[in-house]
């Protein structure tokens, strides 16, 4: 899987920006067939920060009606990357 493939795209939501905030911890939507090692390196590659750990979650779909028809949303995961103590918050990270 290349490096661009692996992270998706920053989750800004209200608790994500707590958690920014509180330290030093960014959330990612990564690709489900993801695993830790190669976020982490993907994160390191693509934004210059050296990471301390990462943490992953899957967040099941749920089922979603349109009148009588029931459809179901796709599973994707998600993964909390703690910076290295030290190491600056990305540029496109620090306004959000």
């Amino acid at each position: 899987m290349r490096l661009t493939d692996v992270i998706r795209r920053p989750l800004i939501t209200e608790k994500t920006s707590v958690i920014r905030e509180a330290g030093r911890t960014i959330v990612f939507e990564v690709a489900t067939r993801a695993t830790k090692q190669e976020i982490k390196q993907a994160v390191e590659h693509l934004l210059g920060s050296k990471v301390e750990a990462v943490r992953t979650q899957i967040a099941h779909g749920k089922i979603k009606r349109q009148g009588r028809f029931a459809g179901r949303r796709s599973d994707w995961k998600k993964a909390y990357v703690r910076l290295r103590e030290g190491e600056k918050m990305p540029e496109f990270m620090e306004g959000a």
